[in-house]
């Protein structure tokens, strides 16, 4: 088919999917302590269902699928989930994005499956700021899970993503930076985003990649940039004057990379979303679960490729806020 393509002339290579809208963390800028609706089981779609929507996908030029959630390991069977994507031909890049705490069990099924990278969501290394953010006191399990990684090299790189916010961060930047380089992992750095359940984002809680940088160089002397070639990728990289370690700076509010962007996400209900703050979805469980052949569903899709935001907005009067949060739209 012919590739995937906006108005505005962007190739879309990129997928997220969202396997659950559930999660067993409770994290302040995602969801409220109590959690949230779920949705029914009758509501997310089948494996059968996503795999028809992830081959039509990738025979229009779709390259990179990332699973998310919600926590996407809480989902029953996901390493067949992983292992039926693994055998699609024409994906370059099998990821997964988790909170890590059931790694200890899934880590070797999913290495098997055929899984070839991860990024594990990790805010602090401290115990009561962990249990403070995630309202879980689970770190132990967590670090636990990164170690339990080690085990299967063919998943690499291993990322750690922390949410950059400001009187929250700051204190561990270096202290993350000595882990990631002890252990090996990629650190990203995320801009904290208006996506949280509870609308209590402000601007001024955003701790920007700038400055973290800024902390790293003048403990580390200046980092070198590391790229790829690829204009589509989101974060900054970087290592350091003695070639050890990796470290990112994934910026969508001061340094907004829309323009470049390749990416489109489906959410646990079947949901096509062309932006993280698309206030628009369109509906492909419908499509999937109706009389459709797969050149009604790639129409679909087009469609909706088509019509994709320019850019978010986000500090701009013209922003509105996403319609889901983010545990309910897929990381």
């Amino acid at each position: 088919m012919e590739p995937l393509v906006d108005s505005y002339g962007r190739r879309i290579k990129s997928m997220r999917i969202s396997v659950t809208d559930k999660c067993n963390f409770r994290c302040t800028y995602c969801m409220p302590a109590e959690g949230l609706p779920w949705l029914k089981k009758a509501e997310i779609l089948s494996y059968e269902e996503l795999m028809r929507i992830s081959r039509v996908a990738v025979s229009m030029g779709i390259e990179q699928i990332r699973l998310t959630g919600g926590e996407p390991l809480v989902r029953r069977d996901l390493p067949e989930l992983v292992h039926q994507l693994h055998e699609l031909e024409g994906l370059r890049s099998l990821s997964l994005t988790t909170n890590g705490i059931l790694l200890p069990q899934q880590a070797k099924a999913l290495a098997e499956a055929g899984l070839t990278r991860i990024n594990v969501s990790l805010d602090t290394l401290l115990h009561e700021k962990f249990t403070q953010v995630t309202r879980r006191d689970q770190l132990d399990r967590v670090l636990e899970g990164l170690d339990a990684l080690a085990a299967y090299p063919s998943i690499h790189p291993i990322k750690i993503n922390a949410v950059a916010m400001r009187n929250f961060s700051e204190a561990e930047v270096l202290d993350f930076v000595r882990f990631a380089r002890d252990k090996a992992y990629a650190m990203r750095w995320i801009e904290f985003m208006p996506l949280d359940a509870d609308q209590i984002w402000r601007k001024e809680d955003i701790l920007t990649g700038g400055e973290i940088k800024a902390i790293i160089e003048a403990a580390y002397g200046p980092l070198v940039p590391i790229t790829s070639g690829d204009p589509s990728e989101t974060a900054r990289r970087y290592t350091f004057s003695d070639n050890i370690g990796e470290v990112g700076f994934i910026n969508p509010v001061s340094e907004p990379f829309c323009a470049q962007c390749d990416r489109i996400r489906i959410t646990a209900d079947g949901q096509l979303r062309t932006c993280l703050f698309a206030t628009e979805e369109t509906d492909l469980r419908s499509v999937v679960r109706s009389d459709a052949d797969d050149v009604e569903l790639a129409r679909v899709i087009r469609q909706a490729v088509w019509h994709k935001e320019l850019k978010h907005y986000i500090g701009d009067k013209r922003f509105k806020r996403a319609n889901r949060s983010m545990s309910m739209i897929g990381g």
